[in-house]
């Protein structure tokens, strides 16, 4: 019983991360109709210039911050110079996926040529051991629990009771109208990105800290985590992306003190299958279009 109540802390920490950076691609992927697999090179880059902040001795959390906002407006350029340029010239789904796959690799690998291929390690110590509940966690993942779920909360104000909000639900739902109702839908669509890449650099820098040792693999690896929590909850569906987030964060974690470590992507792509042949649309899928969410 203990080790599956450990095994459910550990899910909750890791879902925690897992849940930021699918909330960061389903908004990508809601406002802009593109499946973006260059998602996982940002966050390796978010990690990596995290590295390169703490080790001038700068505070990880200041750092964090800062790489949010860096991953942030790196993704607004990536959006209006190469997601936009494709799109401008009628490129399909299917290709412009293909296009961001090129993407990571080049990304990937121009990390590779300044930093090298040598494991890093931000090596900072977890803080102490709190006891909350039946759960034991250092005070690091519970920093990063509370973050992510003050973000969330944040951002689910932000798509509910502001004007931008509203404009990033209509946009969403229907691109056409929102431009004839006067929403300045590339703007919205911009600003859309924006919080995708803040998440996204939040959730690298946040890995990394949580990761004894990572590389150039970082993001490519973790994109699958992330991809299958969108998927699960419902691709698109910012509520079906933290619900799917601590789902996948649960599973593999109980899969790794129940069966092997190994195997965590595997249950993952997994749980994506079961949940595809069960449910197309996702958890929460269809949910967002009846609500007047971001879908």
């Amino acid at each position: 019983m203990s080790a599956f109540i450990a095994a459910i802390g550990f899910g909750l920490a890791s879902g925690a991360v897992i849940a930021l950076a699918s909330l960061g691609f389903t908004l990508q992927f809601g406002l802009s109709n593109t499946l973006n697999i260059a998602y996982g090179s940002f966050i390796t880059l978010a990690a990596f210039l995290g590295y390169g902040l703490i080790v001038l001795g700068l505070d990880v959390w200041l750092v964090m911050a800062v790489i949010a906002l860096a991953t942030g407006l790196l993704s607004v350029l990536y959006y209006r110079f190469f997601i936009r340029g494709l799109q401008r010239r009628s490129v399909g789904l299917g290709p412009l996926a293909i296009a961001t796959a090129a993407a990571l690799i080049f990304i990937e690998y121009a990390i590779v040529a300044v930093a090298g291929t040598d494991v890093k390690s931000y090596g900072l110590t977890t803080g102490r051991t709190l006891h909350l509940w039946y759960f034991v966690w250092s005070s690091t993942q519970v920093a990063i629990i509370l973050l992510a779920l003050a973000l969330m909360a944040g951002f689910q104000l932000l798509l509910h009771l502001t004007q931008l909000g509203r404009a990033l639900r209509a946009t969403a739902v229907n691109r056409t109208l929102a431009r004839s109702c006067g929403i300045r839908a590339e703007r919205v669509t911009s600003f859309a990105w924006l919080v995708s890449g803040l998440l996204c650099g939040i959730a690298g820098v946040a890995l990394a800290m949580t990761t004894q040792a990572f590389d150039f693999n970082l993001g490519s690896s973790f994109l699958i985590l992330v991809i299958a929590a969108a998927v699960v909850g419902g691709i698109g569906e910012p509520y079906g992306a933290i619900v799917g987030g601590f789902l996948i964060g649960i599973t593999t974690e109980l899969s790794a003190a129940y069966w092997s470590p190994a195997y965590s992507d595997v249950i993952a792509f997994a749980l994506l299958i079961v949940a595809l042949l069960a449910r197309p649309t996702g958890l929460l899928g269809g949910q967002a279009r009846r609500r007047n969410v971001v879908t």
